[in-house]
């Protein structure tokens, strides 16, 4: 029902990030990308150098991408589960490459579910989730790897409208150690949790995971 709902309606939401004249590049972080060495994954500042690189080199402003891709970006973080064959590694959201202070924006109308501060080891950092309500149904979108600002002044139910401005992108320091982007999720069932939410998935969860979270 949700899937029907939003393409439905997908003409009249914002954008999260304001793309107006921006030249895009699709990034790629699964395997197949072998220019992604264990210098590069390993290292966010190499990883930093790289995004900047590539998105020079295809004159692109913001890069974009990577939902439901299998990522070998995560095995730099124990809070993937590493090597493990059980690792989390399916991509279950969009992220959005830019400079750290960029400005988020609500796609819709919403009010703020909750807020979190997820600051293990290439985890989201600051993190805010907001409800929807549309045609009499809700949902849920992921910000994840803001600035430290952003969860200042904001209460859990404060009213936000579309195209408002709620947070900007953070740095390394402050976004779970990872250049800076936005982790953009949607999320049908947000399960009782606060301020978090998988972003990542292992293989064997991809049905529930990709059922509950749409593109």
């Amino acid at each position: 029902m949700l899937k029907n709902i939003l393409t439905q309606n997908k003409l009249n939401f914002s954008d999260v990030i304001d793309i107006r004249n921006k030249r895009l590049f699709k990034f790629d972080f699964s395997k197949e990308n072998k220019e992604l060495t264990p210098e590069i994954i390993n290292s966010t500042n190499a990883l930093a150098a790289y995004i900047d690189e590539t998105l020079l080199k295809n004159d692109a402003e913001i890069g974009y991408g990577g939902y439901l891709e299998n990522r070998v970006l995560y095995k730099k973080s124990i809070h993937f589960g590493g090597d493990d064959q059980n690792s989390r590694t399916i991509h279950l959201g969009v992220d959005i490459w830019s400079k750290a202070g960029e400005p988020v924006f609500a796609p819709c109308d919403a009010v703020v579910h909750s807020f979190k501060n997820n600051n293990n080891f290439g985890d989201y950092g600051a993190t805010i989730i907001l409800k929807h309500t549309i045609d009499n149904v809700d949902f849920y979108t992921l910000y994840g790897h803001l600035s430290l600002k952003s969860l200042e002044n904001i209460k859990v139910n404060d009213v936000i409208k579309q195209s408002e401005k709620f947070a900007e992108l953070g740095n390394e320091s402050e976004n779970g150690n990872w250049p800076p982007h936005l982790h953009f999720q949607i999320i049908n069932d947000i399960e009782g949790k606060f301020g978090d939410y998988p972003g990542v998935c292992s293989f064997k969860e991809i049905d529930k995971y990709s059922a509950n979270c749409i593109n």
